[in-house]
């Protein structure tokens, strides 16, 4: 919806994803806050409505991890979709806003270093479990956090690479060419 009002489809420019990095990259910084904040309430909203209806923590779970699986892969995207960063960061939100804090201390930390965001995405995502077993968060969130991170981690396979190959832009650059 925000390449359509910016004019572009991100899934045809950059890496294709439908996430906030590449639609930041493609319209700039504008788009990619607005991108961000739809992806954050994907995973808040649903929440927040399952917990004002009385869920207990399993189904606040269950919840949670639909909304988060329909972020990474859309039934209006032909099963495609983003990395699930953002969405995971609003379902959390909505859930333990606690550990949220951890991981963002992580993500910035990473991020403030290596100026690379998907390293620190995977390291936001990494550091959500021991963050919600520390805090003794319900134990349907704590499988909901192992299941998401390993999405994630799986989601990010190119990145990955790209970090090992040492190709991996940095936050303000273009994607590197390949070498020669």
């Amino acid at each position: 919806m925000v390449g359509r009002a910016f004019g572009f489809d991100p899934r045809a420019t950059g890496s294709g994803n439908v996430g906030m990095t590449n639609v930041a990259r493609a319209a700039g910084k504008r788009a990619a806050a607005l991108t961000f904040a739809g992806d954050l309430l994907k995973g808040f909203l649903p929440v927040v409505v399952a917990r004002i209806a009385g869920l207990t923590p399993a189904g606040l779970a269950m919840v949670a991890f639909a909304a988060f699986l329909g972020s990474i892969a859309s039934i209006f995207l032909k099963f495609t979709g983003g990395r699930g960063v953002a969405t995971s960061l609003g379902l959390w939100l909505g859930l333990a806003p606690l550990p949220v804090a951890i991981a963002a201390v992580v993500f910035l930390v990473i991020l403030a270093v290596s100026r690379i965001v998907s390293l620190a995405s995977i390291g936001a995502a990494i550091a959500i479990v021991p963050a919600v077993a520390a805090l003794r968060c319900p134990r349907p969130y704590l499988l909901l956090a192992i299941a998401i991170s390993a999405l994630v981690l799986l989601r990010h396979r190119a990145n990955i690479s790209r970090l090992i190959a040492g190709d991996e832009p940095r936050l303000g650059e273009r994607k590197s060419k390949p070498s020669a």
